[in-house]
């Protein structure tokens, strides 16, 4: 028997037991948030405080670019931008594997990474990925449906023509590649790697863009044709979970990412929202209806937050604030500030408007509740307050000219879960430390 044909039943091997352990029983995966020491990103010179004025700025920045798209839903323009992102996760690609990290994301639809033979790549702390030495890597021909259910995708000029892809980033920067298929081996939290032979990826040839440190690319977990959820679809039942650890928490306990059977929400205090489609758009969105202080009820009226049955807010992993329409937020706001009877104060970095003179760990603040359609969601001091200096806690929801965003903040300590057969996002309080 050939090496080629041995190596093919061992892959045939492999993916037949990935596939029936992501069936029976599912499986889990450790993301990381960037700011946490487990970090290979994490900056030991940056203050608790730095990190949280960075994280708002990436809020800021992110929700623009969010806006973009609810403007121009056609573009073939990706919604991430630089330096973005607030979870890593560490997987393999090829054979022999090579362990990379890329950026967890549910705003964006693609699986891409820098490769070499490179044109032009971001400086990369460990090894960037050699499709050459991979014996699964293969290109896409420009005549596959895969290649035509792509964005940005067109065929390569040399005599053996392929599919290439073009990311164009709304600040400029961008990414292009070859559109491959290779083995990706997620490392499951009980031990056993899960293998996903032929996935769909973006080879990235030539990248312009201020990533840094050992973040190889994008993990997309929102609703395109190629993102990881939709390729890893029939395998794990087109579901998948997170359980968001507090960044205040000082458990060495890592957030976890689900799929399969491992990612169902169920049991007592779970409740389940429509999932919904928008403007041909591969964004998660929600209808949230109105939002609760105590007894004084917000509705979510807004004329910008209106849209025919098709959910009036993204809920979003790689944003770290809750961004609300301008008079919806003004209402919030108000309703919060007659509530709590702490001393006021000011943000040091001037961009948060409602703080006061506190410490997270000791606030006394109002639950505030978000009225989902059928779910009511309980949101603590933990999901709305970030202390943005010593002694002083600010309001982690920022208003927005256009749309609305529900944060990672605001989704801490909750088992969120997809399911995209049912088209439903379910939640549930958790200890995501025990997860």
């Amino acid at each position: 028997m050939s090496h080629s044909l041995s190596l093919a039943f061992v892959l045939l091997g492999l993916y037949n037991l990935s596939f029936l352990e992501a069936v029976n029983g599912g499986f889990s995966v450790d993301i990381i948030h960037r700011d946490s020491p487990k970090s290979p990103l994490y900056s030991s010179i940056e203050t608790q405080f730095q990190r949280i004025a960075n994280a708002v700025r990436r809020s800021i920045n992110r929700v623009n670019h969010f806006n973009q798209s609810f403007v121009s839903p056609n573009t073939p323009k990706s919604t991430v931008i630089p330096d973005f992102g607030e979870y890593l996760m560490r997987y393999s690609v090829g054979t022999p594997p090579i362990n990379i990290y890329g950026i967890v994301d549910t705003g964006s639809d693609f699986v891409w990474l820098q490769c070499q033979p490179c044109k032009k790549c971001y400086k990369q702390s460990n090894p960037i990925f050699d499709s050459k030495k991979s014996v699964t890597y293969k290109t896409i021909p420009c005549t596959s449906n895969k290649c035509g259910s792509v964005l940005g995708t067109f065929c390569s000029s040399g005599i053996v023509k392929h599919c290439e892809y073009n990311i164009n980033y709304e600040d400029g920067t961008l990414s292009q590649g070859d559109l491959g298929e290779e083995t990706l081996t997620l490392g499951s939290t009980n031990g056993s790697p899960i293998q996903f032979p032929g996935t769909v990826i973006g080879c990235g040839r030539y990248n312009e863009i201020a990533f840094k440190g050992v973040n190889s690319g994008i993990v997309g977990l929102a609703r395109g044709p190629v993102s990881l959820i939709t390729q890893l679809g029939p395998s794990v039942g087109w579901k998948f979970s997170y359980c968001l650890v507090p960044a205040i928490s000082k458990s060495n306990s890592t957030s976890k990412l689900n799929f399969g059977d491992a990612a169902m929400v169920y049991g007592p205090g779970t409740v389940s929202t429509p999932l919904l489609l928008q403007n041909r758009q591969a964004f998660y969105y929600l209808t949230l209806e109105a939002l609760s202080v105590g007894s004084n009820k917000i509705e979510f009226g807004s004329s910008m937050s209106r849209s025919g049955g098709n959910g009036n807010i993204i809920i979003d992993s790689g944003t770290t604030l809750t961004l609300l329409p301008n008079d919806v937020y003004s209402k919030l706001e108000s309703a919060i500030a007659n509530a709590v009877k702490l001393q006021r104060a000011k943000d040091p970095n001037q961009v948060l408007s409602l703080c006061y003179k506190a410490k997270s760990d000791k606030l006394d603040v109002p639950v505030i509740t978000a009225h989902f359609t059928g779910a009511d969601v309980f949101l603590y001091a933990l999901n709305t307050f970030t202390q943005v200096a010593e002694e002083i806690v600010c309001l982690a929801f920022l208003p927005s000219q256009t749309g609305a965003v529900f944060g990672n903040l605001a989704q801490q300590n909750i088992l969120v879960g997809y399911d995209l057969q049912k088209n439903t996002v379910s939640f549930k309080l958790a200890d995501c430390t025990q997860q």
